[in-house]
């Protein structure tokens, strides 16, 4: 069957081939030209940053906070189990081993309630995830990392204009690593951007972002001459993918208005199924903003989301489950060696994502919940 409404679908804001044929025809198309900057400039002012680099992945951002970490054979790093492997691999790669947290009962975000029992003399780092894009306790998360000594690195994949008490998400930690790929709310295909908010990493960042050179201190004449000074590789997007996601970024306005009002309405019709306890809605706490990058819907059993699934795809509607906990997956499982995390399990079983994209319509969202309405009445 033709599915009549896509899980996703990237949305384009009218400037982006005009950008790129700026760019190709400026005879500038390597990293760090002219739309580069321009993302950088925009990016720090709006989210009040101290330093920005355009990165081709938040895999990328993610791998560069690990080296700024100084994560070596015999770490440890306090991660959810309930994430991407993205946020694991960076650190495993380097050598450390990932320490596992449960998610919290009311979303899938680290519980921070679990975090210092996990906290040994080995433990370097702690990397929140802000599932869909809802902040982790964060005051929290830093109070705790301070007592101990180890580095914050944001996974904020998922929440780019969204907040924790007023402070942009991804700007709290010392670190923090963005997504563009094209199923976010801001997009370039692929691509990433890291935040520098510890000012003692800016230098070195700069260094392993240009493949452990010192070309950028070079390039604005703060040195005669560069060459390799440090550990790092080819982390910079071409002016291709910056030019198209400067397109995006002068727009996210509009986007995220528009995002935001499928957002509610998914909620609000929905709302009558979560008061009668057959499913559970995202939870915002009174901490977080919504930026309305996913909406999503816990079931009771992977059988029942199956089912719901199979109902809704018959129906011409597309929606997908998401993570597996990664501590029972594959690759680590073998190396886990702590106890049950419930909670991670329950949402690797049974929460289901919905459609929402830029263009999907106030009808798409009125069929699609109708539907799912008429699932559980039957």
């Amino acid at each position: 069957m033709k599915h009549t409404i896509p899980f996703n679908k990237p949305f384009l804001t009218g400037k982006e081939v005009q950008y790129i044929i700026d760019a190709v025809e400026s005879g500038k198309i390597s990293g760090n030209g002219k739309y580069t900057q321009l993302c950088h400039e925009f990016f720090e002012k709006k989210f009040n940053v101290n330093k920005v680099l355009l990165t081709t992945s938040c895999t990328d951002g993610l791998e560069m906070s690990a080296m700024l970490a100084n994560i070596e054979p015999g770490d440890e790093v306090i991660i959810p189990s309930y994430t991407f492997v993205s946020t694991a691999l960076p650190f495993v790669r380097q050598g450390a081993k990932v320490i596992f947290a449960d998610s919290n009962l009311e979303n899938p975000n680290i519980d921070v309630n679990l975090i210092e029992e996990l906290i040994t003399p080995k433990t370097k780092a702690i990397v929140p995830v802000h599932y869909a894009g809802i902040a982790c306790e964060m005051s929290r998360i830093m109070n705790i990392a301070k007592k101990n000594n180890l580095v914050v690195i944001e996974d904020a994949a998922q929440a780019i204009d969204s907040y924790y008490r007023g402070t942009a998400l991804g700007t709290i930690g010392d670190l923090g690593s963005f997504s563009f790929h094209e199923t976010k709310n801001i997009i370039s295909g692929e691509g990433g951007l890291l935040t520098v908010n510890n000012t003692d990493f800016i230098k070195r960042a700069e260094i392993i972002w240009e493949k452990g050179t010192n070309r950028a201190e070079f390039f604005r004449g703060e040195v005669n001459k560069y060459g390799w000074v440090d550990i790092g590789s080819s982390f910079l997007p071409s002016e291709i993918i910056s030019s198209f996601l400067f397109a995006q970024f002068e727009n996210i306005d509009l986007i995220q208005e528009k995002r935001k009002k499928l957002w509610n309405l998914y909620r609000e019709n929905l709302e009558e199924l979560r008061a009668d306890g057959r499913i559970m809605l995202p939870h915002i706490p009174d901490f977080a903003t919504n930026n309305a990058h996913m909406f999503y819907i816990v079931c009771s059993t992977l059988e029942e989301r199956t089912q719901l699934i199979n109902y809704l795809k018959e129906e011409g509607i597309m929606s997908v489950f998401h993570y597996l906990s990664l501590h029972k997956s594959e690759y680590y499982h073998q190396y886990y060696d702590g106890k049950e995390l419930p909670n991670s399990d329950h949402y690797t079983d049974c929460l289901l994502r919905l459609p929402l994209y830029y263009d999907l319509t106030i009808e798409n969202v009125e069929f699609i919940t109708e539907k799912i309405i008429e699932f559980y009445k039957r």
